[in-house]
């Protein structure tokens, strides 16, 4: 029993020994495991900010600054060449061979293509134009020269009307007499003229009335006899007219007269036909005798009046400055003298003026005469024309475009071939708005960007209006010079004048949405765990920019902070990591 005991006994102690060995072991465990928390909390609590800062976004930034900005506009145009040459064919032709392509430079003489034989059409149309321009030519050579008779005359009746004014003073200055019986005989000499002034009238209508053979409304002493003579006339003729009717009635189918009856009304018609006739003859003789008469009438009544009315002209010429004193006089012969001399000079421009006019005639007459006889050489050509032709470069250039293919038939006026003459130079234009164009002067030299292999320069030689309807948009136009080709496009910066700005900031840290122009300052505010920095969203106006940077306006510090780039999107107010220097 004491040997179970004790036996049972030392169990116990043995598992009370490994109870406590145990309890002793957890309480190791347990320790260890608190020193690790511990640890990985004071790990944690230590690198939380650096972290943090990872996942962050990390940004780039640039101070603002001031100075100088020279602001650029940027654009593309097409290059297009200033001269061009459209190669056409006379007719219709087959295309046999193209010995070129689209940018193969060619010279002078070179052969482009071959074509086969003209066409009959092509000779008939060519010798058709060469006639109208032949007419044409020869129509500008009947051009009458200039007359000056209206222009002298006029100046010859000045200078005489000037010595009447200078007689008219130098006789009043005498005081010579006889006016009392010169204006006597001028009394006369209307009276004189108006009688034979009115004569003039009377014996034209008597002259009217015997071409017309109506006398009513001629003065009867001049028409009496001729009258008589005429009724005679009339008289006779129509005893005619009834003898014939009354002939033409016994002669009718039907009639019952009998051959005596018709013999004795062929007889009465045929001695009232003699008397017709001769009445007639006698009228006619009357009428043109008393014509002549009354002609010689009026040229001499004519003669009377211009002769009467000379003396009233040379009297009323002559007495023009009865009455006025000498200052008068001088002061219209003053007049005169002046008008004489602007007739003289208004002739001298009109005789410039002609001569250039005529000049210039000539030039087109000369002109003319070029075209006729290029149009007679090209119909000689298409006459000789027999198999295959070259057509020939006519200048040195660029093909800048191909119409056509072998087998093809041309059409006149209808462009084969174009060739760019490269030593006319290129231009390109360029559309900008309105406020920036007004910045920019003509002359100035834009920037090729995209001119990879150099020399290439543009200058500015024009601003003009867009061509779009309602647009106010304003085109560049630039000379180009240098290693381009006629349809590439060119990238230019332009130059539009420099300033002082307090806030030049990078160009990409310029953002925008619907409120406007911002950009994203960086912001630092103190933590028990250092510096935090945050982006705040400032409203900014774009003054200017070039090609990096944009002069600003706003609520901005000289040397603040501007984010230019972030590895991922950044808002306002977002926490950010600086990017380590």
């Amino acid at each position: 029993m004491d040997e179970n005991k004790d036996r049972i006994k030392s169990a116990d102690e043995i598992r009370g020994g490994e109870e406590i060995k145990d309890h002793g072991k957890r309480r190791e465990i347990i320790k260890t495991i608190i020193i690790i928390f511990l640890a990985v909390m004071l790990v944690l609590t230590f690198f939380s900010n650096t972290i943090m800062n990872r996942s962050l976004a990390e940004i780039t930034s640039e101070r603002t600054s001031s100075g100088k900005l020279t602001e650029r506009i940027r654009g593309s145009g097409m290059v297009m060449s200033n001269q061009s040459w459209e190669v056409t064919v006379d007719g219709n032709k087959t295309i046999d061979t193209l010995n070129c392509k689209n940018g193969s430079e060619v010279k002078k003489g070179d052969v482009l293509f071959t074509v086969s034989a003209g066409d009959t059409e092509a000779l008939t149309a060519a010798e058709d134009e060469l006639e109208q321009l032949e007419l044409d030519y020869q129509k500008s050579l009947l051009t009458p020269a200039a007359d000056y008779s209206s222009e002298n005359q006029a100046i010859k009746n000045a200078r005489e009307d000037l010595a009447n004014a200078i007689a008219k003073r130098d006789t009043a200055a005498a005081g010579l007499s006889g006016a009392k019986a010169a204006k006597e005989q001028y009394e006369n000499d209307k009276t004189e003229n108006q009688y034979y002034t009115k004569l003039q009238g009377k014996l034209q209508s008597v002259i009217s009335a015997i071409d017309s053979d109506e006398y009513i409304a001629a003065p009867a002493e001049y028409t009496n006899d001729i009258l008589a003579v005429k009724n005679e006339a009339d008289t006779a003729e129509a005893d005619y007219n009834s003898s014939c009717t009354v002939y033409t009635a016994l002669t009718a189918d039907g009639s019952a007269a009998s051959e005596d009856e018709i013999a004795a009304a062929r007889a009465d018609m045929e001695a009232k036909e003699t008397a017709r006739n001769e009445a007639r003859d006698r009228y006619e003789t009357e009428k043109y005798a008393l014509r002549s008469e009354i002609a010689d009438k009026l040229a001499d009544a004519e003669t009377e009046a211009e002769f009467y009315a000379a003396r009233i002209s040379a009297y009323e010429s002559d007495n023009a400055g009865a009455g006025m004193s000498i200052d008068e006089l001088n002061a219209d012969i003053t007049a005169k003298q002046r008008d004489l001399e602007n007739m003289i000079t208004a002739l001298g421009k009109t005789q410039k003026s002609d001569e250039n006019t005529k000049k210039m005639n000539d030039l087109d007459i000369g002109a003319k005469k070029k075209v006729v006889d290029k149009a007679r050489e090209k119909v000689e050509k298409l006459r000789k024309e027999t198999g295959t032709v070259d057509v020939v470069s006519k200048y040195s250039g660029i093909v800048s475009g191909i119409n056509v293919k072998p087998g093809d038939t041309t059409v006149p006026e209808m462009p084969v071939m174009t060739v760019d003459l490269a030593d006319e130079g290129y231009t390109t234009e360029i559309t900008v708005e309105a406020d920036k164009a007004k910045k920019i002067k003509k002359g100035i030299t834009a920037e090729v960007v995209n001119n990879w292999s150099g020399g290439t320069e543009a200058v500015l030689t024009d601003i003009k209006n867009d061509t779009v309807p309602g647009s106010k948009n304003r085109i560049l136009v630039f000379s180009i010079t240098g290693d381009v080709d006629s349809g590439s496009y060119i990238e230019l910066s332009i130059p539009c004048g420099g300033g002082n700005y307090d806030s030049i900031v990078p160009k990409n840290a310029i953002g925008h949405d619907k409120d406007g122009d911002f950009v994203l300052t960086v912001v630092s505010k103190s933590s028990p765990l250092g510096n935090r920095y945050y982006a705040e969203r400032v409203a900014v106006e774009v003054l200017a920019s070039d090609e990096t940077s944009s002069a600003v306006s706003g609520n901005l510090g000289y040397g603040e902070y501007i984010i230019t780039a972030s590895s991922k999107p950044v808002s306002p107010k977002d926490q950010v990591r600086m990017k380590d220097k």
